[in-house]
This record gives structure tokens, sequence and C-alpha cells, in this order.
């Protein structure tokens, strides 16, 4: 899998290569800037593309305009975010189009290799990766809502999992519960927040976080 990464942190950057190399991925570009991988890639065809959001020249979110641009352009090409802190306004930013292909991760992450590369598969075959810590925000931030308090705890464990981009069975998996335990609360989380289930994993990942970030 070919994959080109803008990171302007030289450290941070060949960290990231390495474990990508290890893993088994093909690193065609490891660039400092926005402007640069959008150059890379028109050269050189790549399977997803890893953009840090704070880059130069003003360190603010250079990297997220890149993967809105790179989107754009290329629709096909699945697009992984790094942010330094949780930004959920930046996550509802990228994920707004309602298409797959998008991960939002923390640097942090980085550090758990397996978890890394599990994440930037998933995305390359179209689904979505969102950091636990972001679902966390993101339905913290929508607390007060009636409908999201109906939500028993169980129900939020496996709503934020859904938002990482979790199928069924690795729900079941993650929380030691039967398939069609979580088949029925998936069923109530839906009922209860007034969406419609979608076989597709991902649209219900959209669809659950399109609810949150309702004002």
């Amino acid at each position: 899998m070919r994959v080109a990464i803008a990171e302007d942190v030289v450290l941070l950057r060949e960290g990231i290569s390495r474990v990508l190399r290890d893993g088994g991925f093909d690193v065609v570009a490891a660039v400092g800037d926005a402007e640069a991988l959008l150059e890379a890639i028109e050269r050189t065809p790549v399977d997803v593309a890893i953009v840090d959001i704070r880059m130069p020249p003003t360190h603010t979110d250079e990297g997220l305009l890149a993967a809105e641009s790179l989107r754009a352009r290329e629709p096909s090409i699945p697009v992984v975010v790094l942010s330094q802190a949780v930004e959920p306004a930046h996550a509802v930013r990228l994920l707004g189009d309602g298409r797959g292909g998008i991960g939002y991760l923390l640097k942090e992450r980085v550090a758990a290799m397996d978890d890394l590369l599990e994440a930037i598969e998933r995305v390359a075959r179209g689904g979505t990766a969102i950091d636990p810590a972001v679902v966390a925000a993101l339905v913290a931030r929508r607390r007060q809502r009636d409908p999201l308090d109906e939500l028993t705890a169980r129900e939020r464990e496996v709503l934020a999992l859904m938002a990482e981009g979790r199928s069924n069975r690795a729900i079941a998996s993650t929380l030691v519960i039967g398939d069609k335990t979580v088949e029925t609360h998936v069923a109530s989380i839906f009922s209860k927040l007034g969406l419609e289930a979608a076989a597709d994993d991902h649209r219900r990942v959209i669809a659950v976080l399109t609810w949150l970030r309702r004002s």
C-alpha cells in the first residue's frame, strides 16, 4: 500500500515512516508541509495520505485545508489526519461530506503501532477511524441533549465504538458480549437518537457523528 506523509516535525515524520515501512507499507513521500504533499501526490499516486493538521507557515489548519483540497481533487484518496490535541470541530469538518476513507487520530496514537496500522488500513478500505478521545469529546459536548441522555451506560460504550468505525463483531469482542446483544444495543441507539440504521458500517458512523454535531 502506497502512503504519503506530511509532518513538519522531522523526528515524528521519520518515526511514522519507519513504523509504516516496518508494517509493510510503501512510503512514497515524506514531506514537511501541505504544499509539498499535494505536489508529491500529483507526481506519484498513493493509496492513503497522512497529514498533520498544524504545519507551516502558520501552524493553524494547513493540513486540514490540504486534506479538504485533496478530497475535492481526488475523492477516492483516503486521508488520515493527525492532531496534537482533541479538536472535535476539525473531525466534524472532515466528516461533513458524508464519505468514507477518513481518519482523525491523536499523535499519541502513533506510539501504539498496531492501533495506528489498523486505523490506516481501515481508512484505506474506505472506512472511518476516529480517535476515542475525540469521540468522547463529541459525546460530552452533546450530553445536555435529551436523546443522548436516554442512552444507557452500555449503549454509550457501543456508540463510542461505532463512531470509531468498529463492526458489530469487533464491538462484541471489545466489550466481551454476544453479537446479538450488540445488535440489540445498536438498534436501541438508533431508535433513541431518531436515526435509521444502515447496513454499511461507515454510513452508521457518519449518521451518529452527524447527529452529535447538530447545534
